[in-house]
């Protein structure tokens, strides 16, 4: 199993090692210290070595951070893990609403003017450092080496899997021709180099695939592209062996801590530098070398977005084989005693479908399987400790997906035990319009992931309902499942472009009685022209995930007619893909599910 059901943190854990950290605290001079969920390359998934967070409070969301003081301990959690915080931390801190309250508005209230401000500067971006300096005129925000690292005594050692080069004929453009292409860029702005501190954007960049993160094939690792095209690799120069003839000559590979000297190197600057993503740190050390720093978005993070020809075949593939093992998983379900299974089970055997493809090279996160009022957390992970059988009448959330060598998927199903009763049906229901309006958009240039998300909102927004999490992701081919800049969401400013791949993921929770959630990946694609239409370039979706949505869960008479058309299309199409490639002992489920409204 790539998943495991063991619990990572338990609530009696962090007052314990609170009170180390507050004892640190004061032996340097520190009214406040601020502990983030974040890695030094700002990445929302962590190595156990670096999940500081956790190890702290106990709270093993995505998202979020601690602000420590003497007296008061604040997690901040978005409305994602309002449920899930209360379940993992001890009374000792104190879970925070956030972005409604800010940890600048927090330490205004309760530290004094003067206070002291630690912070990690490999851990916080510059913009972050920049918005703390500017809400707290008058306390000292100090840069210092990390409190959890010296107080983590058995803290797992870094990881160390070895690089591998990712096939041309899945990235679709070789590394010379993409390094050509961003300096280029680099060249016409004046600028000498580009400091890219995304793993996933190194990864993008130079063909190159790892496992430092799990469920993301990705390194540790930062880059420095220059100018002329040739870039230095900055990771562990023992995990290269087998990139070294893949690199060649053009692409230097120097340890980590050798960033210093690297930007030493360079005859002049400006470096351009990501100020979203990359460390403050990485300021202090271009100070260091006399570079100006010249705030710009990562080179790589547009053209990564904008997947090639080779990629989105390379996902239509991947998608195809993973709709077959959760066809099957599906078939499975519908056939076995229900109310005699855990959710644990759910997983297993879900994994084990895909597993059958021998083409799994990892899950893409962790299976998330909530039934009943476990669904309400849109995040559950289950536990050994948290196992339950099945209940008649629930709902369960099964949101899952799988890393492929040609590409990663991200689909959500939600499933009833029995028959299922009239409130989850017509909230059910309502989630399906938004998913259905997503699919069906039609939306010219220069449109940005915030103006469709009401789309998916507008039929819940009706009932008075709502969902606290972006309606969806950027998914990147072979790479992580939440990728930017591309995002459905209120938040979503870049506009969409074709070969964007995102998730379309409208839901709806109840606190203590269930949750829903209807997930298909889309790719942006040019639209059709309509007769009659004018001579707008117009964009639309196309749908790369192909398994049946559970018609037992909806109530036809909230749909219009256009609504069941699309249904009833989306299962014909999934018949034609997805029929020839199922097993024969899955045949009557198959044909039962894809049958017309």
């Amino acid at each position: 199993m790539f998943q495991s059901f063991d619990s990572p943190t338990s609530p009696d854990q962090g007052p314990p090692r609170l009170a180390r950290l507050r004892a640190l605290m004061s032996e340097q001079g520190l009214d406040a210290v601020i502990v983030p969920r974040a890695d030094r390359f700002q990445g929302e998934y962590v190595a156990p070595h670096d999940d500081r967070l956790a190890w702290l409070t106990g709270f093993t969301g995505s998202a979020g951070f601690c602000v420590v003081t003497a007296t008061r301990a604040a997690v901040f959690i978005d409305g994602r893990y309002k449920v899930q915080v209360r379940a993992q931390v001890a009374p000792d801190f104190t879970p925070v609403d956030w972005p409604m309250t800010t940890h600048v508005d927090w330490l205004s209230r309760e530290l004094p003017s003067g206070g002291v401000v630690g912070f990690d500067p490999w851990l916080h971006s510059l913009d972050e450092i920049a918005r703390l300096t500017a809400g707290l005129p008058d306390h000292d925000l100090r840069p210092i080496a990390n409190p959890i690292d010296a107080i983590w005594d058995d803290q797992p050692a870094p990881p160390s899997a070895p690089v591998l080069p990712h096939p041309l004929e899945f990235a679709g453009e070789d590394h010379g021709a993409k390094r050509a292409r961003l300096a280029q860029d680099l060249t016409r702005a004046g600028h000498a180099a580009a400091l890219i501190t995304l793993p996933d954007s190194v990864a993008w960049l130079f063909n190159i695939r790892g496992a430092d993160i799990p469920r993301n094939p990705i390194a540790h690792a930062y880059a420095l592209l220059r100018a002329d095209g040739t870039a230095v690799l900055l990771t562990d120069p023992a995990k290269c062996d087998e990139i070294r003839d893949h690199l060649g000559p053009q692409v230097d590979i120097r340890p980590e801590g050798d960033l210093a000297d690297v930007l030493s190197d360079l005859a002049q600057g400006p470096v351009r530098v990501d100020t979203q993503s990359a460390p403050q740190a990485v300021a202090l050390l271009l100070d260091q070398a006399g570079l100006d720093l010249i705030p710009g978005t990562d080179p790589c993070r547009l053209p990564k977005a904008c997947k090639n020809a080779a990629e989105l075949s390379g996902m239509r593939d991947a998608h195809l084989r993973d709709a077959v093992a959760m066809c099957r998983f599906l078939a499975w379900f519908d056939a076995a005693d229900q109310t005699g299974l855990s959710a644990i089970d759910l997983v297993t055997q879900l994994e084990g479908f895909r597993r059958d493809t021998n083409m799994l090279r990892d899950i893409s996160f962790d299976t998330i399987a909530g039934a009943g009022p476990n669904g309400a957390l849109p995040h559950y992970r289950v536990t050994a400790q948290t196992n339950r059988r099945l209940g008649e009448g629930e709902l369960i959330v099964l949101d899952s997906g799988g890393q492929y060598p040609d590409g990663t998927t991200d689909i959500t199903r939600t499933l009833v035990v029995g028959q299922a009763g009239a409130e989850e049906k017509r909230a059910f229901t309502l989630v399906l319009k938004g998913m259905i309006a997503i699919s069906r958009a039609r939306f010219p240039r220069g449109v940005a992931g915030s103006h469709l998300d009401a789309l998916a909102r507008y039929p819940l927004w009706l009932a008075g309902l709502d969902y606290d999490h972006g309606t969806g992701h950027g998914v990147g081919a072979y790479l992580c499942v939440h990728e930017g800049p591309q995002r459905l969401a209120r938040g979503g400013d870049v506009p969409l472009v074709p070969g964007m791949i995102l998730s379309n993921e409208p839901g709806n929770y109840r606190e203590g009685a269930f949750g829903i959630r209807i997930e298909n990946l889309i790719a942006v694609e040019s639209a059709a022209p309509l007769p009659g239409g004018d001579a707008r370039d117009m964009l639309a979706f196309e749908t790369l995930t192909w398994v049946p949505i559970d018609r037992n869960l909806i109530d036809p008479d909230l749909l219009t007619q256009e609504e069941r058309d699309w249904i009833d299309s989306y299962h014909a199409i999934c018949r034609d893909k997805i029929g020839p490639l199922i097993p024969e002992d899955c045949g009557t489920w198959f044909s039962a599910a894809t049958e017309k409204l």
